[in-house]
């Protein structure tokens, strides 16, 4: 299929069907396109192919999820106006305005984090129109089940790992339909932050993987807490027989807190309570993840790292430090002690055997620490400080907690160069034995 990109029209033909999408600023996007569909507590099947001309016009309805006061706070209106809807497996494409007849882009598909219980591939503050405008590359956001519906099962009368299936599915689209939209199918990077980096981690670990991507970008994967959850998943499945197929969606959304809360004696594990379970399709058992994981290296280049104070995004929450950490002289070094700790529990010692292994077993493998921070700013370099680098504009990252102290020409003169990089790899440029974006990142091959 060709793409035909006319002012007035925006159509396009891909084989699932018409497509109509509509012009905005340098960009083209495509937005809220079905590509799975699928019954509570069900696996997905790809969406049925259309005759009429799909409107895709408005974004993708993200799943139905909890309120975090906090992260409004940090992140500011992150899911500013999104509707909700359970049955949200909807991806929106973002292309540059000026793409050529015949062309072809590489692709980078997102999915977006948020402890596999918030977010949404069309969230504001992960709009991909400045990567892909000033890149010249194709984004492609996807939105997922979430929680209870998608990221808990016991694999008997209720899968596991749905949302995980939901992304195969995902993928799968893009392999199809992406030509029509200027992408090039044989040149895909996935790529996600947190709790989407670890599950594009574990989306390298299925037998598809190789066919689906080239590269993938892990931002900040909580690879420390993946292992081990056996027994959290059963005392939280146990909880759940409570939800049923026909339990309104508000009402679930209303009870995870409930079966959250079982995870609470599981340490750090239980900090993000939902996430994938070994054993259950479509993962190996866990102690074949390695292996799984060995077999695709040589065919998926890997650019996976973390910032420098990952956990202290969190400290805010510790409700239990909150009086040592107002000491005048102990305060700073427990604090920076804690961070420490935690941030190597959760991220950086595993990110770096991911990257060893990856190597070891003749992959090509890159690590990168994030440095930059808000001048002033209580939470530093901390988890997600990679998102305003990335992606969204100044309005959507105003008043944010995150980046208080900065102005939107720093963030955005430092972003350039980390979107450049993150894009150099996506198009297969070789990166450097090492590199260094000064006063923001710094990475080396593994």
């Amino acid at each position: 299929m060709t793409t035909t990109i006319a002012p007035a029209t925006l159509r396009f033909a891909p084989p699932c069907g018409p497509v109509h999408g509509r012009a905005d600023g340098d960009v083209i996007r495509v937005s809220g396109i079905p590509y799975a569909t699928a019954g509570r507590f069900t696996a997905p099947v790809p969406a049925t192919d259309w005759v009429e001309p799909f409107a895709a016009t408005a974004p993708a309805p993200a799943c139905p999820q909890i309120r975090s006061p906090f992260l409004e706070e940090v992140l500011g209106g992150a899911m500013r106006d999104l509707p909700r809807d359970e049955h949200c497996q909807r991806l929106s494409i973002t292309l540059p305005r000026d793409l050529a007849p015949g062309e072809h882009l590489p692709v980078m598909v997102w999915i977006h984090g948020g402890s596999y219980t918030t977010g949404a591939g069309d969230a504001p503050i992960m709009d991909p129109a400045s990567l892909v405008a000033e890149q010249r590359v194709i984004v492609v956001s996807v939105t997922y089940r979430l929680g209870l519906f998608g990221y808990l099962g016991s694999g008997h009368h209720r899968p596991a790992n749905l949302g995980l299936l939901d992304q195969l599915e995902a993928f799968a689209w893009v392999r199809r339909n992406i030509t029509a939209f200027g992408g090039d199918p044989t040149n895909v990077t996935a790529f996600g932050q947190s709790a989407g980096a670890d599950a594009v981690a574990h989306l390298m670990a299925t037998p598809e993987a190789p066919s689906l991507f080239r590269r993938a970008i892990l931002q900040s994967p909580p690879l420390g807490i993946t292992r081990g959850r056996a027994k959290m998943n059963e005392a939280m499945v146990a909880a759940a027989e409570i939800v049923t197929a026909d339990t309104p969606a508000e009402e679930v959304v209303a009870l995870q807190a409930e079966v959250a809360a079982h995870a609470a004696s599981f340490g750090l594990m239980g900090a993000m309570a939902f996430g994938t379970q070994y054993g259950h399709h479509p993962l190996p058992d866990e102690e074949e993840i390695e292996t799984a994981w060995d077999r695709v290296a040589p065919h998926i280049d890997v650019l996976i790292g973390h910032t420098t104070e990952e956990a202290r995004l969190h400290i805010p929450t510790a409700t239990t430090l909150q009086r040592w950490l107002r000491l005048p002289v102990a305060g700073p070094l427990i604090r920076r002690a804690v961070v420490a700790h935690v941030s190597a529990a959760v991220y950086t010692r595993a990110i770096r055997r991911f990257a060893t292994r990856h190597t070891r077993a003749g992959g090509t493998a890159h690590t990168y620490e994030i440095s930059w921070a808000a001048p002033g700013n209580e939470y530093g370099a901390a988890h997600a400080i990679d998102l305003p680098l990335l992606f969204g504009h100044e309005h959507t990252w105003a008043n944010t907690g995150l980046v208080a102290g900065a102005t939107w020409e720093e963030i955005d003169a430092h972003g350039r160069q980390i979107r450049r990089l993150w894009a150099d790899f996506a198009r297969g440029t070789p990166l450097e034995e090492r590199g260094r974006i000064p006063g923001a990142l710094s990475y080396r091959r593994t």
